[in-house]
C-alpha cells in the first residue's frame, strides 16, 4: 500500500531549478532515504509533501489523496508526522507535557492546554513515552535532557497523531554514534509493527544503509539513481555526484 506518492515534482527560486520532475512512492511500513550533496533539494522536497511550500509543477497523494498546496495542519491530520534536524519540543516543560502538547494538537484542543491541558492524555502521554523508551523521564524538563533523549521525545510527538508516513529530517544530526544506531533501530521497529512509510534524509551513511529499505539520490533537483543500499553504494554516478566526495 502507497502512504505517500510524489509526482514530476517540479520547484524553483528565482532562476535556480530545485527540483526537476521529481517522482517516487513511500509504502507502508518501509523505511526511504534521500540523499544527495547540499542543495540537491531534499529540503524543498519535505517542504512541499509537508506542506511549507507549494509545488511549481506536479502532484503529491497521501494515502491517495492529493494534498499540493494545503496548509501544514491538514496534511498533518491526513497523517503526516515529521521530526526536524534540530529537536524542536519545549524546554521548560516536561517530557510528559511536550507530548499532551502534540496529542492537544491533534485533537485540536490547544486552546484548552493552558487550563486543563496538564490533565488531559495523560494516559495517551505516556503509553507513547513508553514506546519510545523514556517513561522514567517523563516528569523530567526537557531542557536537562541529553540530546539523543530529546529526539525520542520529538519522536513520541511526532507519533502523536497515529501517522501513516513520518518524514525525518536528519533525524540523528548531533548525536553519538551508539545514539544514532539505536535511534534508527527503534525507528524500523515501529514503522514496521505499525505500517507507517518513513522519509528521512541523512548525511550519515551508516545510518542510510544500515537501516533503509531503498535509497532515493537526489542531484540538482533531480533523481540519478534509486535502489536497494547495495545498489546505490556501488552505482558509479552516485559514486562520482556524491559518495566519493564522503569517502
Amino acid at each position: 500500500m502507497k502512504v505517500l506518492s510524489v509526482q514530476r515534482l517540479g520547484k524553483s527560486f528565482g532562476g535556480m531549478r530545485a527540483l526537476a520532475g521529481l517522482s517516487f512512492e513511500v509504502n507502508a511500513g518501509e523505511i526511504l532515504a534521500m540523499i544527495g550533496p547540499n542543495g540537491a533539494g531534499k529540503t524543498t522536497c519535505f517542504n512541499i509533501v509537508n506542506g511549507q511550500l507549494e509545488p511549481d509543477e506536479g502532484a503529491v497523494f497521501i494515502g491517495g489523496e492529493p494534498v499540493a498546496g494545503r496548509a501544514p495542519h491538514e496534511i498533518g491530520r491526513l497523517g503526516v508526522g515529521r521530526t526536524f534536524q534540530v529537536a524542536a519540543t519545549f524546554g521548560s516543560m516536561t517530557v510528559r507535557e511536550n507530548v499532551q502538547t502534540a496529542l492537544l494538537a491533534h485533537h485540536r484542543s490547544l486552546g484548552s492546554f493552558w487550563r486543563r491541558g496538564h490533565a488531559q492524555f495523560v494516559g495517551e502521554a505516556d503509553a507513547l513515552l513508553q514506546l519510545v523508551g523514556m517513561a522514567n523521564r517523563a516528569e523530567h524538563a526537557c531542557a536537562v535532557l541529553a540530546y539523543g533523549d530529546l529526539k525520542r521525545v520529538e519522536l513520541a510527538m511526532a507519533l502523536s497523531g497515529a501517522p501513516r508516513l513520518l518524514l525525518m529530517d536528519e533525524p540523528t544530526s548531533g548525536m553519538a554514534p551508539r545514539e544514532r544506531a539505536a535511534l534508527m533501530a527503534l525507528t524500523a521497529t515501529l514503522a514496521r509493527e505499525r505500517r507507517i512509510g518513513v522519509l528521512f534524509t541523512e548525511h550519515d551513511m551508516d545510518v542510510v544503509f544500515g537501516h533503509a529499505d531503498r535509497v532515493l539520490v537526489l542531484d540538482r533537483g533531480q533523481l540519478i539513481a534509486q535502489g536497494t543500499p547495495s545498489e546505490v553504494k556501488t552505482n558509479a554516478r552516485v559514486r562520482e555526484v556524491y559518495l566519493g566526495s564522503l569517502s
